[in-house]
């Protein structure tokens, strides 16, 4: 998915985006990073890369792995969401909606 895609992206796109700038951001390796948070290091690629639909409970061990909390990411997620959202304010009201209803 381009940058220039009007589409929403799919949450797990988003969360595996993140995951993977939090990883590199700490220097570490999909090898070491999958080791603490008990998961291979494939599948943990496959999140990083939006192909899985990872449980909450997956995504917390991971998000703990790289030493940050399941309440972190999330913030992190929905504020990048947020300002993807005020740079195209015609998919703001379906995102708004959307998390609504989610809610």
């Amino acid at each position: 998915m381009s940058d220039t895609d009007s589409t929403e992206p799919l949450w797990r796109h988003v969360v595996g985006a993140r995951l993977r700038d939090l990883r590199r951001d700490r220097a570490a390796t999909i090898n070491d990073v999958a080791r603490r948070a008990g998961v291979s290091p494939q599948y943990l690629s496959e999140i990083e890369r939006g192909r899985k639909e990872p449980s909450s409970e997956m995504i917390a061990a991971v998000a703990g792995a790289l030493d940050t909390s399941l309440l972190d990411l999330t913030s992190a997620v929905a504020e990048g969401l947020r300002a993807r959202v005020n740079n195209d304010s015609s998919a703001g009201a379906q995102v708004r909606t959307e998390f609504a209803l989610a809610a």
